[in-house]
């Protein structure tokens, strides 16, 4: 009789001890799907202002016609990704893109001197800066999902319930110029 008190004791207490560690990792699971929402808006509103972009250096750099094929393509691969590591290569390649944009604003006096190219210029640089925070607040929460079904107990449960490591916003090769903020000059 005893024993079976002790049996039934000690699977009561797993039961809820698996119950915690599965609801921990829910909330983490949800908090790195919020972090990467939080990515797409910021994404969203730089893949908004570039259509401005490229009109406003049409207008003065008409015959840069491959310069602005070149962002547009980048900016509806970027619009189309769908998976981590598509995002951050489309967003890598829109970025190279955007820098070559900017290069053309030193080579016309008049579309580096126009308002609205400031103005854009500047609205984009402000995104860029959301992007790199938001991207850090999804790699932390990332790192800490990843960190949470690596712990035990949650190594017991994680895999059979279906929690798998997740893919970090990681810019690689080229994270030291894309987060440097695009350079705004008068």
């Amino acid at each position: 009789m005893l024993v079976t008190i002790i049996i039934l004791v000690v699977v009561v207490v797993l039961i809820f001890m698996a119950i915690g560690v599965y609801n921990r990792l829910v909330a983490l699971r949800q908090a790195s799907n919020q972090a990467f929402a939080d990515i797409d808006v910021q994404l969203k509103q730089r893949h908004d202002l570039i259509p401005n972009l490229v009109e406003t250096v049409k207008g003065y750099a008409t015959h840069e016609r491959g310069t602005l094929e070149a962002v547009i393509a980048a900016r509806n691969s970027a619009m189309a990704a769908t998976s981590v590591n598509d995002k951050v290569q489309a967003e890598n390649a829109l970025s190279g893109a955007l820098r070559g944009l900017f290069a053309l604003s030193e080579a016309y006096p008049d579309l580096k001197a126009s308002a609205n190219f400031a103005a854009l210029q500047s609205e984009l640089s402000d995104v860029e800066n959301k992007l790199a925070a938001a991207r850090r607040f999804f790699n932390n929460a990332v790192g800490e999902f990843n960190a949470a079904i690596q712990q035990f107990p949650a190594v017991l449960f994680a895999g059979a319930l279906g929690f798998q490591p997740r893919e970090f916003f990681d810019l690689g090769e080229a994270r030291p110029a894309l987060e440097t903020a695009p350079a705004v000059k008068f």
